[in-house]
């Protein structure tokens, strides 16, 4: 196989929402990139071949089949393993990992990765976000500040499209929006009553996401059918393929060259920086090199921490970037599953429209606002209320004309939210290579060795408390407290494990995500990050990767990369 062009002026390494961005950012700025993707092609609509499809047209209604759990052990623990969109998830023959202690790893080795599959929550990080871990004397500080990312993140959301409304809070701060999506009744009386009860300290509000219901950038917005995750051929959530994919392609600047699976930087030792990349094609197994004076690694927290683990290898046993002694340590997820529910008598005359792509947010009020507790950050909470529909009938008895009546009509009230808290960054949570386990291309896989600990265990208790007394006190009856089964890696939010720090003894990133070891190397996804918050991080990685290609395309301008 002949290879028509071997150097470009950047390689973006990933073709999820942060190397999406930053093939975006690159391209926009004159620069020929090359975007290389493990997995396969996914086209916009194209591709899309099981979002029009009813329920009943698949042979197990969506549900995983037999021959699936056998062959996805891991998958199988949670709802990425289903009927509806198989291929968008990582097969657990062919991508093993060894897990010393659990962890629930969920990818998408596809071109989009899990920005064709991602929740759409999106939410800016407040200021003490980034103040947290120096004035807690927690791992190390954080190397920028809210302000410096404030005009990307205003950047970012400009083109991704948001929906959500301006609440003027500090723990939470407003973003860019196009419009707001509505509460339904019971929420809205839930949110009145919650903000009564607990003396404005508490407040439930629309939840942030990425949907659009207006048409922008070509798209045409949000349809209310509740299939964001098998693609969206209007467009209505942000993804690579809707958004940045189209905006880098226009530009003729770009590359793609999918099933390219980067096994190692290239390092120049006496030029101490990166020369390009080793590719395996997973279709055909051959090795091509490529070369370039800039590389975003953008391949996931776990998978970038990956491929500088074995590069360079001659230079530094653990790999590129691990001369701090941080490289692979601090992995972060989000801890969830823990919660409340509740039954609404009233309202029985109402409904709502369609299927909305957001439920309510309850966002950090612990340790915030005079309060303290026995645990360091906090929690918010995610959630809705729904009315029960025609499947509640499937386990009940009944027959004839009066059970088809009951089931036509819309069931009970009930609402429930669950809540999402912060993972400290704990140096001993980690992942390292496997030196005798191999992928189906014979390269060597990631071992886990993490944990919560006792931060996240007290932060769990009130997790549920708090839930149970909102509940209680906007009037629902019929209230429980619930905790089920969670592993890191279930809130599919990892972070961590090649973090931004303030100087090369305690990081492996600088506050441009440049590598110390590698300065024409830059990381902007979840490997990058110094503390994990408790929103959603997909927004910071996007102003995070446009942050770093702004610098990175002045620095080459310059001379200096």
């Amino acid at each position: 196989m002949a290879e028509d062009k071997m150097h470009y002026d950047a390689i973006v390494v990933g073709s999820g929402i942060s190397g999406g961005w930053a093939a975006k950012e690159l391209t926009e700025k004159g620069l020929k990139v090359l975007m290389l993707e493990r997995g396969q092609n996914v086209e916009h609509i194209k591709d899309y071949t099981n979002t029009n499809k009813d329920p009943w047209e698949f042979p197990h209604r969506g549900k995983a089949t037999t021959a699936q759990k056998d062959r996805n052990p891991v998958l199988r623990r949670d709802y990425p393993l289903n009927e509806l969109n198989p291929d968008w998830w990582v097969d657990d023959q062919d991508c093993p990992y060894t897990e010393k202690k659990r962890f629930d790893w969920y990818r998408g080795y596809h071109v989009g990765g899990r920005s064709l599959m991602w929740g759409r929550q999106s939410y800016r990080w407040n200021r003490e976000d980034f103040l947290a871990n120096e004035k807690d004397g927690i791992a190390t500080p954080w190397p920028i500040g809210y302000d410096d990312l404030e005009p990307w993140y205003t950047h970012v959301e400009k083109f991704a499209g948001l929906s959500g409304s301006h609440e003027d809070l500090d723990v939470l701060p407003d973003s860019v929006y196009l419009h707001a999506m509505d509460l339904n009744c019971v929420e809205q009386t839930a949110a009145d009553r919650i903000r009564k009860a607990f003396d404005e300290k508490r407040r439930l509000i629309i939840g942030r996401t990425s949907n659009i219901a207006v048409p922008h950038h070509g798209r045409t917005g949000c349809q209310y059918r509740n299939k964001c995750w098998l693609g969206c051929p209007y467009g209505g959530y942000f993804s690579t393929q809707a958004s940045t994919l189209p905006a880098a392609m226009a530009t003729g600047n770009l590359t793609l060259r999918p099933h390219s699976i980067v096994k190692e930087l290239m390092y120049d030792k006496d030029g101490k920086k990166a020369k390009g990349v080793v590719l395996l094609d997973a279709e055909t197994n051959m090795t091509y090199e490529y070369t370039a004076p800039i590389v975003f690694l953008n391949a996931s927290a776990l998978n970038s921490t990956w491929i500088l683990m074995n590069s360079a290898t001659d230079v530094w046993e653990g790999g590129l970037g691990s001369s701090s002694g941080e490289l692979g340590h601090n992995l972060m997820d989000h801890h969830f599953r823990v919660g409340a529910s509740g039954t609404w008598e009233g309202d029985q005359d109402k409904y709502y429209f369609g299927g909305r792509p957001t439920g309510f947010y309850i966002p950090r009020f612990r340790n915030w606002d005079g309060d303290k507790r026995d645990y360091l950050r906090g929690f918010g909470y995610q959630g809705s209320a729904s009315r029960g529909d025609w499947r509640r009938g499937v386990r009940e008895l009944g027959i004839g004309a009066d059970f088809k009546e009951n089931i036509s009509k819309p069931g009970p009230w009930t609402m429930g939210m669950t809540g999402f808290g912060e993972v400290l960054p704990y140096h001993d949570n980690k992942i390292e290579l496997d030196p005798d386990k191999k992928d189906k291309w014979g390269l060597p896989v990631l071992s886990f060795d993490a944990q919560l600990r006792e931060n996240e265990a007290k932060m769990r208790v009130d997790m549920k408390q708090d839930a149970v007394d909102m509940l209680e006190a906007s009037g629902f009856t019929n209230v429980s407290g619930w905790e089920s089964d969670y592993a890191l890696g279930m809130g599919i939010h990892e972070m961590g494990t090649a973090r931004m720090g303030t100087a090369p003894e305690n990081s492996v990133l600088n506050k441009w995500n440049q590598v110390w070891d590698a300065p024409n190397v830059f990381i902007t996804d979840g490997a990058a990050m110094t503390s994990s918050s408790c929103v959603n991080p997909s927004l910071t990685y996007m102003a995070m990767t446009a942050r770093a290609a702004d610098y990175a395309v002045n620095e080459l301008k310059k001379g200096n990369l």
